[in-house]
């Protein structure tokens, strides 16, 4: 069966970390809307300029621009055994959108890993990755707007019996074990 996950957690919260390890054990692409967007940026694409404009007022790139690149991504034919998304979705919208599409490629979602930690810890461990778009201001919005938008997603997938939470705080090897406890027992 494949392994099609979505990880969830806010900034900051080990994802990437997570993700790395998900990757070396499971063998699935990982698929980082803020790695394709750091990417397009960088090689000043007419979607990355347009992404960096709401990037660097910490503002999230608008749904039809993310879905559209989410969507082209997850037909390529690197998924058919699995994916793991990270950074999407991000709303109601988004979900809903990730559910048509999955219909639509038949490649239903196996579940939802929510790496949960404090924000007060995640605007520490924000500022100390030295990222461009890490100042305090954007850091502290960009906290803000993703625990509005996570808390309806939480219910969405827990709602889909999809929802695994995962204490994100603690050491990395220890987040990770119970993380593929969870992945092995899907």
């Amino acid at each position: 069966m494949a392994l099609n996950l979505v990880l969830m957690g806010l900034p900051g919260a080990g994802k990437g970390t997570q993700a790395e390890k998900i990757i070396k054990e499971f063998a699935i692409p990982h698929i980082s809307t803020g790695d394709i967007f750091r990417e397009a940026m960088a090689n000043e694409t007419a979607m990355g300029l347009e992404a960096k404009k709401f990037i660097d007022k910490g503002e999230l790139v608008p749904d039809e621009v993310t879905v559209g690149i989410v969507k082209d991504r997850l037909a390529q034919p690197d998924t058919k055994d699995g994916f793991m998304l990270d950074g999407f979705p991000r709303t109601l919208v988004q979900a809903n959108a990730l559910d048509e599409i999955l219909a639509e490629l038949n490649k239903p979602l196996t579940a939802v890993i929510n790496f949960d930690v404090e924000p007060e810890l995640l605007a520490d461990r924000l500022l100390a990755r030295g990222r461009a778009d890490d100042t305090p201001a954007t850091i502290k919005n960009r906290l803000e707007v993703n625990i509005k938008m996570n808390t309806p997603l939480i219910d969405f997938y827990n709602g889909k019996g999809l929802l695994h939470t995962v204490d994100g705080a603690r050491d990395i090897d220890v987040v990770f074990a119970d993380t593929q406890e969870i992945l092995k027992s899907l």
